[in-house]
């Protein structure tokens, strides 16, 4: 049991060494910096820093995702760059003479600090004026507006009375006033007048009083000239062909014509033939075009004349625009023209009865109404509803005084109940011409027309006519019209617009070799 000494020095070193042996068998070794930075490492690792903040809301884990969520936002805004303009090198300001010598040169207002502008004060050298120079001359340009007069624009610019008089009567003896056109500039330069009372005269005027004429007005030896200066115009109507393709509306503005013009020949050969039916793709368009080119650069562009289509290369339609009794028609080539359209309203009054059965408020039975009755106040206008000529103007039985015009093709119109008649029989009407006025004669309640519609010298429902006029030339103006067709066909297209000769131009000056070069006249 027990241990000598010896064997206890030999061991251990006596009781102390094994109790010091005892207790550090049962302590752990002290960890280094190393593991502690390994283990706090892996510590953190495990740690999930960024959760998905839409689960376990509230729970330790989502405020750390929330807490990192705003430190990195944070620190987002923090490095945020600076929008702000660079500053660029700026130059020193002027100071000294190097200020004054710059603001003496200055275009700029005096709160800027400059110099331009400034009064200087008068010295002795300075006369002062009894009154202020007069303006040798003055110019400027007057316009003539819509319903103007030249005599009044030349008042109001300060042309004295009787020299505006003057110059109206020089105008008019040279071109119609009346073909001034509304827009006018006119150039005026007035002199010196000779005391201040009185008005500026009238030195030059000059203005364009037509397209083909300018017009000028100069004073010679205290009395107003005028000079007429003419300018050249073309007067070659513009002619345009092309194939029709796909669509004839395209095609011809793609060629160069007018939208108004196109327009107008659709409505034109729409009269003659199915636009959308009956032309082809393979057709070709003929449009011609009044059109004036003045040698000063100015075009006028005028109203279709002709539009025709040509199929296979036969005309297969030909209209031209012509003035036949006062009236403007379109004509095919043989001379025969047609224009469609519905009657003219006999008056402006409303239908208060319609054509057919009906009771009679007078005889109180049944029969045939023939015609239809329009309302108005004693006394309006009653017009024919196209053109004619009387054939009955006079009193007639039930219808009072009363109106028959026979038209061509068969119809005739009647216009009863009338207060007064303003024809007479035999006499030639137009369409719109005032045949006599509303009343209530006859067999009448009150005033209104009863107008009626023949056909054959039976009535019949005017509602129900499409009025077509016919139109046919002969003898003199046949020819004329074949001619004027003739001459328009001739036309080149594209040729109204070539180069046009200015007759003011003037020849280059030759050469003094040139004519030194030239032989000898004998």
């Amino acid at each position: 049991m027990f241990k000598s000494i010896d064997d206890i020095d030999v061991q251990g070193q006596g009781s102390a060494t094994i109790a010091a042996d005892s207790l550090g068998s049962s302590l752990p070794p002290l960890p280094s910096f190393r593991e502690k930075f390994a283990q706090a490492r892996e510590y953190f690792a495990e740690v999930d820093w960024v959760p998905d903040l839409g689960v376990d809301i509230g729970s330790p884990s989502w405020f750390r995702g929330l807490v990192t969520l705003v430190a990195l936002s944070g620190f987002a805004i923090s490095a945020l760059p600076d929008f702000g303009p660079i500053a660029g090198h700026r130059a020193d300001p002027l100071s000294g003479f190097r200020a004054d010598q710059a603001r003496s040169q200055m275009i700029a207002p005096l709160a800027y600090g400059s110099d331009t502008g400034i009064r200087m004060a008068a010295t002795d050298a300075v006369r002062p004026l009894a009154e202020s120079p007069e303006r040798p001359s003055v110019e400027l340009v007057a316009t003539l507006g819509r319903g103007d007069s030249l005599r009044r624009v030349l008042q109001r610019a300060g042309v004295a009375s009787d020299e505006a008089a003057q110059v109206n009567d020089l105008v008019s003896g040279a071109v119609s006033l009346g073909d001034i056109k509304p827009g006018t500039k006119i150039d005026i330069i007035l002199g010196r007048r000779p005391a201040k009372n009185q008005a500026r005269p009238l030195d030059q005027l000059a203005f364009r009083a037509r397209f083909d004429l300018n017009l000028e007005i100069l004073r010679e030896n205290a009395r107003l000239k005028l000079n007429r200066k003419p300018i050249l115009v073309d007067d070659t109507p513009l002619r345009i062909k092309g194939t029709v393709g796909s669509s004839l509306y395209r095609s011809a503005r793609a060629a160069g014509a007018p939208a108004d013009a196109v327009q107008k020949y659709l409505q034109v050969i729409g009269s003659k033939m199915s636009v959308s039916r009956d032309i082809r793709a393979t057709d070709e368009f003929d449009i011609i075009i009044s059109y004036r080119r003045a040698e000063t650069g100015e075009v006028e562009v005028g109203d279709l004349v002709y539009a025709g289509l040509d199929r296979d290369g036969k005309p297969a339609a030909q209209m031209l625009k012509w003035q036949s009794g006062g009236r403007t028609n379109w004509f095919e080539a043989s001379g025969v023209g047609q224009s469609n359209g519905e009657l003219a309203r006999p008056t402006n009054g409303r239908i208060t009865s319609s054509y057919g059965m009906r009771r009679h408020p007078i005889l109180r039975y049944k029969r045939m109404h023939s015609g239809m009755d329009f309302g108005g106040g004693y006394g309006a206008p009653i017009y024919a509803v196209t053109d004619g000529t009387v054939a009955y103007a006079g009193r007639k039985g039930g219808f009072g005084n009363f109106v028959k015009v026979q038209h061509s093709g068969g119809l005739a119109s009647g216009y009863a109940h009338m207060s007064r008649i303003a024809v007479s029989n035999g006499r030639r009407v137009r369409k719109g011409q005032i045949l006599g006025y509303i009343g209530s004669t006859g067999l009448s309640t009150g005033p209104h027309l009863h107008y009626e519609l023949y056909r054959g010298g039976r009535a019949i429902n005017p509602s129900s006519v499409k009025f077509v006029e016919r139109a046919q030339l002969g003898g003199r103006e046949l020819r004329r019209f074949k001619g004027e067709l003739q001459k328009l066909k001739l036309v080149v297209p594209g040729a109204a617009l070539g180069t046009l000769k200015s007759t003011t131009a003037q020849a280059a000056p030759e050469r003094e070799i040139n004519r030194l070069n030239k032989p000898l006249k004998s």
